[in-house]
């Protein structure tokens, strides 16, 4: 087994910061077990399998990786810094961020949030289509429909943590039927389907790119609206000033009544908006 020591700027909220990624994903790729973080990996050809802790002694966090993914061993110990969004200074970014009322108060209970991000940008992308529009839990059923007919097998030792997350060369070879009878709208499969294939084809690409340009090609697909587009750019993009403004649970938490007037309201956690927007979501999560 190898071990990945990563450091990251304190504080560190690890456990909301895990409980986000677990609750909107699917159990046999993803998933808690105690206070370590388990999950499969697909990268390039190479299949295997993490587990991650804190150590909060050492402002670290310690990554059990499975001996198949030596071969990608490099790329993926950067791509675990995003997925935890360890290079973030929360110290600056909150600092920032105390200085609207409702804010401060949420960082003074919750301080050290991340931006939860993500391993694969087309698994998020995925994700935030499968979320427009409906709850966490329904949106994670149809995700758990995705990994079971998409996802590979892939041996861990951790009991039904035991496929991988959908990739696109997957989705976009299926008849689109395929995709409707998961549980999907012709619409949404077809959204879901034209994002798979132009990712596929390279034309484009999610992975590499200027976020502003990539949101812009994203928009262009039928079915992906500011909300969605806006929720890549946060998860999937790094787009740290990024906000689905239209989000209900912002709305509440806010106390307005419509998409532009949260765009007004957070003119001035610029440029950290989806840090702002995480806290609130935090915030409502716990019962607030």
């Amino acid at each position: 087994m190898i071990v990945l020591y990563l450091s990251y700027h304190p504080p560190l909220a690890w456990k909301a910061l895990v409980s986000f990624l677990c609750s909107r994903s699917n159990f046999r790729v993803e998933r808690l077990n105690g206070d370590r973080y388990l999950r499969t990996i697909k990268l390039n050809n190479d299949t295997g399998w993490i587990t991650a802790r804190q150590d909060a002694v050492h402002h670290q966090i310690d990554v059990a990786v499975s001996p198949s993914l030596l071969p990608c061993l490099t790329q993926l110990q950067t791509r675990l810094r995003i997925l935890f969004d360890l290079d973030a200074n929360p110290v600056v970014i909150e600092a920032h961020l105390k200085h609207d009322k409702i804010l401060k108060q949420l960082i003074t209970h919750s301080p050290g949030l991340r931006v939860p991000r993500t391993l694969d940008t087309f698994e998020l992308s995925l994700r935030a289509i499968l979320g427009q529009q409906v709850t966490v839990k329904a949106a994670t059923t149809l995700f758990g429909r995705f990994v079971a007919t998409f996802g590979k097998p892939v041996d861990t030792p951790f009991p039904e943590l035991d496929r991988t997350g959908p990739v696109a060369s997957a989705i976009a070879n299926a008849r689109l039927q395929t995709i409707i009878d998961l549980g999907l709208t012709q619409r949404r499969a077809s959204t879901i389907h034209q994002l798979a294939q132009k990712v596929v084809e390279g034309t484009l690409g999610l992975e590499h790119g200027d976020p502003a340009q990539i949101i812009e090609q994203l928009r262009e697909l039928s079915g992906i609206g500011p909300w969605t587009a806006q929720y890549i750019a946060m998860r999937a993009l790094g787009d740290s000033n990024a906000i689905p403004a239209s989000d209900l649970g912002l709305i509440r938490a806010l106390q307005v009544e419509k998409p532009g007037e949260v765009l007004y309201r957070t003119e001035k956690w610029q440029p950290w908006r989806a840090y702002g927007a995480i806290h609130l979501w935090h915030h409502l999560s716990a019962g607030g």
